[in-house]
């Protein structure tokens, strides 16, 4: 007796990332992602002149990084960026970059 492989059709089947991997976020997810950084992050800073944010990968410092643009753009007053340790990174308004350097390193 002959055995009849049955074949089915895949239809939105992702590939699982590889342990520990993370999976791309889709165009839409990102851009979602981005309008939040902008208005929390945002917020932040014109509340206190700088806000500390976690950036553990490349993805996630070019988003930041982004995201500064943005809120440079949309304020027409510069917003700087800087890494404050290999897992964060500080936004801030002109003349707060003392004062957020001098503040606690997680406060």
């Amino acid at each position: 007796m002959a055995s009849r492989a049955v074949i089915r059709d895949l239809y939105n089947v992702r590939v699982l990332p590889a342990e520990g991997a993370t999976t791309p976020l889709t165009d839409e997810e990102e851009q979602r992602f981005r309008a939040v950084l902008f208005s929390e992050l945002g917020n932040k800073v014109a509340d206190q002149g700088w806000a500390r944010f976690p950036a553990y990968t490349p993805e996630d410092r070019r988003r930041l990084v982004d995201v500064v643009h943005r809120l440079t753009t949309y304020w027409g007053q510069q917003v700087f960026v800087e890494a404050e340790d290999q897992c964060s990174l500080r936004l801030c308004l002109a003349g707060y970059e003392a004062q957020a350097k001098t503040l606690s390193p997680r406060s």
